[in-house]
């Protein structure tokens, strides 16, 4: 009987290997669950032994990914079996199908609880490692007590104690109250006595958890962690299976190490003379190896000691030993290591001490910021940021200059800031600061955000010992064939104010600084005209000897722009004419800039805020800001990912332009009454974004996000009832794979519905009884579906009902389906449809009907995607570049950096672009590796709306490229820019945004990783 039993599973598992698709395997599975379900219907019939083949199946049909919605009681009900092999198949299966919200894991606690309190120390290993795993808060309630009964049993054997400190470790972190520590906090000293080091590593990783919550109650702890890491680092009574390449139980010591990191000080001179000496012998016998194992080990333990060094405060001749280690490591060839010890050297820029011998590393500093490694090069960058001051700025912002040229533009934005911030706080002189910044405008104009060249602006009207030779660079710069839009602004504003200081020099005469200004004009936005306009009025102003050719130059741009459709110019254009004829009245009017209340930058208020955070942050909050994680050396998650960095020390961190503080207008240079002035601080929006800065295909804009002051409905935000916004995880629909039918569909949901979107006819859902399929046609706003409706089987489909749920911007109108398909039949339901406004929702056709007892519900997305309303076109460099200089910012222009791209040749994205009615026009960007695109989207509010793409790739990194979106319509540029993000990122499974959530049923729990082949694991067992 055991056999055939234990057959019959090898059967089904060589029955599932052998299969030849899904399909076949989808059939084999469901007739496999139907026998099961029968004869778990008949349970009285079952022998414990056959219940447990049954659920052995169970596990390895949900290890395939199917959902298994029946026989959880069975599961349970075997954890109460007098046998030990009934009682693991009980305990495995729940643990992996159930979660600690169950309703079906209540009803196993007291069988757990009885397994606990047992003689039985198998029984107690297999409910420890249950609880430890899913236990929730009413487990923790219920057998705390009766798990720190078994982890200070003396007479439990290891095995069992080392669980039960784990266990508890779980439970506490459900429900802290469960370990009282007044009561447990002696125990814990006890329990530290221990000489198993498989106990002690467990209680260990639960004193960790406890001192963190509350440190007062464990000093009795302290002096016990200190002779443990005696004990490992003199290797005494360190079992040979706890050693670790050499390296006595590394994974005790970090925990020891961080265990101690939470009390703030050690009283006790005698016990902290032993810790020092533990840590100097870390300290002097770690070193660089060629095992890869044995450096983890050895440098998670250095990398722990470190921090514990820092913690402590120690004296300044261990500081010194620390970074003479750390520089050591910064020059070796391994990534991870190089990576650490630049970490912790910027962590040790905290210790004041210390600082100096950082300093004579920065050499090599500057030579990780040309590393392959983008984290080590962003830690290199943070590292010289923190180090910087007077004595050495010169040299590093020069570095970081020179740096900046080569830079992944992902950094460039965060790097600018920070030379800004440099160049300000440490200035040996005002000229050099003055240099520092033209040269960064030169570099990254791009990326530098008006509050910097705002400042050099109060400096030199402050300062007027400086004018003259800032005029003299804003002309040497003006000069240059080709400079950034921020540049143009800059040295417009100086040489408008101070120009006539240098009327006397070569080339400086009014009329050569007027044509190297006004030769810019035509490569400039919008946003900068009204600077020139008020330059040229100055330049007219202070010009001492009346120039009839001068004027009549600067009157004719006066005049040409007096009929400009933007309200700013035209105005200024009309006085700044009418004006300049009064003669005296313009000088009045124009009078030089009054100096600048003394204020502190709003850059160098936000450095000093951040580091006056991270001044005093105590052991606990540095401990927070670590990732936690098992592994021995852990590497940046947020850069492999490629988010921003979590900076240890506050440095300035700004990943996109957007989210520099703007708010502070005491350095705002507006323009109002027809000259530049400096406001006083208004509140604005923590995100409002950057104005264009180029106004042509080079213009870099940084805004990410849906456009500021955009109306919701324009952008379709979901809201509820009452106006809240909705959780982003109410905005998806659930895949229609994980809707519970017993009726399965035939091919994948997901991948029918993406190739709709990319073509107008196909097969939208099939599953054995009916196939619906889509033909589409459309034209401007409007759209016509036909919907067929197809019956496969000699029998009728009854109770069929189709309701179409639209969102908000389109207009659907569905004909009557009819109550009954025919045999054999196949019905056309047209649909017809108008795009009200731009938006990605999706409309959702929910589909019912009835096939004898079969009942079949299904939700499904409607192809009538945001791509269905574009109509390709191609434009011509006339008439693209005016179209993409009139839009000349944010909310009409959209600019942001995509990461996660599948790395795909130019061509194939050419081919992804057309398909989505997206026109590349070749020859517009002089640059091989971007594309230009246009297209025409239609809507009943927009009608035919001109959008404009542009894609930078980057040949080196194709996972990352640069998008930037323009339209007349806010929400329109804010809708095709995500819309066409989330086609490069989710490919080929791209899945749009749905309209609304549709019920599924709840899940006992999510797959567990599995092995590619889930039979392997189950012979194993077997």
């Amino acid at each position: 009987m055991a056999l055939s039993g234990m057959r019959g599973l090898s059967v089904f598992i060589s029955d599932i290997r052998n299969c030849q698709n899904k399909e076949q395997e989808r059939l084999r599975v469901d007739k496999e669950l139907g026998n099961v379900r029968t004869r778990f219907k008949n349970e009285k019939g079952l022998t414990p032994y056959e219940k447990k083949k049954y659920v052995w199946k169970m596990l390895y049909i949900y290890m395939l990914g199917y959902d298994v919605d029946f026989g959880h009681m069975e599961a349970v009900s075997l954890i109460s079996a007098p046998k030990y092999p009934e009682k693991q198949v009980g305990y495995i299966v729940t643990s992996c199908l159930l979660n600690e919200n169950h309703d079906f894991l209540r009803l196993a606690i007291n069988a757990v609880r009885n397994d606990i309190i047992g003689r039985n120390e198998t029984f107690q290993c297999l409910a420890l490692t249950l609880v430890g795993n899913i236990g929730g808060r009413e487990f923790a309630e219920s057998l705390a007590p009766d798990v720190q009964k078994l982890l200070i049993s003396s007479s439990c054997r290891p095995l069992v104690r080392k669980k039960a400190a784990l266990c508890l470790l779980r439970l506490f972190r459900k429900n802290p109250d469960v370990v009282n520590a007044d009561g447990w906090s002696d125990w814990m000293a006890q329990i530290l006595d221990e000489r198993d080091l498989g106990v002690l590593t467990s209680s260990m990783s639960l004193l960790v958890a406890l001192v963190s919550n509350n440190h007062e109650a464990y000093w009795s702890s302290l002096p016990k962690c200190v002779r443990i890491l005696e004990r490992l680092a003199r290797n005494q009574d360190v079992p040979q299976e706890y050693t670790y390449y050499g390296i006595p139980s590394p994974w005790l010591q970090v925990k020891t190490m961080r265990a101690l990191q939470y009390f703030p000080t050690i009283e006790d001179p005698n016990t902290r003379r032993s810790l020092f000496e533990v840590l100097q012998r870390i300290l002097m016998g770690t070193d660089v190896v060629k095992n890869v194992n044995k450096n983890n080990a050895s440098h998670a333990v250095l990398f722990e000691a470190l921090s514990l060094v820092m913690h402590l405060d120690a004296e300044k001749e261990m500081m010194s030993q620390c970074v003479a280690l750390l520089g050591k490591f910064i020059a070796v060839r391994e990534p991870n290591i190089r990576y650490l010890g630049l970490e912790n050297m910027t962590r040790m820029l905290m210790i004041t001490d210390v600082q100096d011998i950082i300093k004579r590393h920065q050499a090599q500093i500057v030579t990780s910021l040309k590393d392959p490694d983008i984290s080590i090069r962003r830690r290199a960058l943070d590292l010289l940021y923190g180090m910087c001051d007077v004595s050495n700025a010169k040299d590093i912002v020069e570095e970081l200059l020179q740096y900046l040229s080569s830079a992944d533009f992902a950094m460039r934005e965060e790097l600018s800031l920070k030379i800004a911030i440099l160049a300000e706080k440490f200035a040996p002189d005002l000229s050099w600061y003055v240099d520092v910044i033209l040269q960064l405008i030169d570099k990254a104009g791009e990326f530098v955000s008006d509050d910097i060249w705002f400042r050099v602006v109060q400096f030199v009207t402050n300062n007027e010992d400086l004018q003259p030779y800032a005029a003299l660079k804003a002309k040497e710069y003006l000069d240059k064939p080709a400079i950034h839009e921020t540049m143009v602004r800059v040295s417009a504003y100086i040489l408008g104010e101070y120009s006539h200081i240098l009327a006397r020099r070569p080339g400086c005469s009014p009329k050569e600084i007027f044509s190297s200004i006004h030769e810019k004009l035509p490569t400039v936005s919008t946003s900068t005209i009204p600077i020139l306009l008020s330059t040229y009025a100055k330049i007219l102003m202070h010009t001492q000897q009346p120039d009839p050719d001068l004027q009549n130059q600067i009157w004719a741009i006066f005049r040409k722009y007096e009929s400009c459709i933007d309200v700013e110019i035209q105005q200024r254009a009309v006085e700044y004419l009418e004006l300049s004829k009064k003669g005296a009245v313009l000088k009045d009017v124009l009078a030089e800039m009054p100096k600048f209340p003394e204020r502190q930058s709003a850059l160098i208020k936000k450095a000093v805020e951040t580091e006056a955070d991270t001044a005093d942050q105590s052991a606990i909050k540095l401990r927070a800001q670590q990732q936690t994680s098992n592994a021995l050396v852990v590497t940046d998650q947020h850069l492999t990912n490629g988010s921003p960095p979590v900076n240890q020390l506050g440095l300035v961190k700004i990943p996109t332009m957007s989210n520099v503080d703007n708010s502070s207008a005491d350095e705002g240079v507006t323009q109002a009454n027809g000259t530049l002035t400096v406001v006083d601080p208004q509140p604005q929006p923590s995100s409002t974004p950057s104005p264009d800065l180029l106004g042509d295909l080079l213009s870099p804009l940084a805004i990410e996000g849906p456009p500021a002051g955009g109306n919701q409905a324009d952008t379709n935000l979901a809201s509820d009832a009452k106006g809240a916004p909705m959780p982003p995880e109410a905005l998806a629909l659930a895949p229609v794979e994980e809707q519970t039918n017993t009726v399965q569909p035939i091919g994948n949901i997901a991948e029918r519905f993406h190739a709709l979107c990319l073509k107008d006819s196909g097969v939208l859902y099939e599953d054995p009884y009916i196939q619906i399929g889509i033909k589409a046609e459309w034209r401007a706003h409007h759209g016509r579906l036909v919907l067929f409706l197809g019956n496969k089987n000699t029998a009728p489909l009854a109770s069929v009902r189709a309701l179409v749920l639209p969102p908000t911007h389109l207009k659907m109108e569905l004909s009557l389906v009819p109550e009954t398909i025919p045999p054999r039949a196949q019905v056309q339901c047209p649909l017809e449809v108008i795009n009200l406004h731009p938006s990605r929702d999706l409309a959702v056709l929910d589909f019912s009907y009835k096939f004898g007892t079969q009942a079949v519900n299904i939700k499904l997305r409607l192809p009538a995607a945001l791509n269905k309303f574009l109509q390709p076109i191609t434009v011509t460099a006339e008439e693209f570049f005016p179209q993409w200089r009139s839009l000349s910012g944010p909310p009409l222009k959209l600019q942001e950096v995509v990461r996660g791209v599948r790395p795909m040749p130019l061509l194939e994205m050419t081919n992804l672009f057309s398909s989505l009615q997206l026109m590349v026009c070749p020859g517009l960007d002089p640059n091989a590796n971007n594309l230009v695109i246009s297209t025409t989207f239609y809507s009943e509010s927009t009608r035919a709306m001109l959008c404009l793409i542009r894609i930078e790739t980057d040949p080196a990194d194709r996972t990352q490229l640069r998008m930037t979106v323009a339209s007349g319509d806010p929400a329109l540029t804010f809708e095709l820019k995500e819309f066409v993000k989330e086609q490069l990122v989710s490919i080929p499974t791209a899945t749009p945004r749905p309209a609304m959530p549709a019920p599924s049923q709840p899940r006992a729990a999510s797959p567990p990783p599995v092995a590619s082949d889930p039979g392997a694991l189950l012979a194993g067992l077997l």
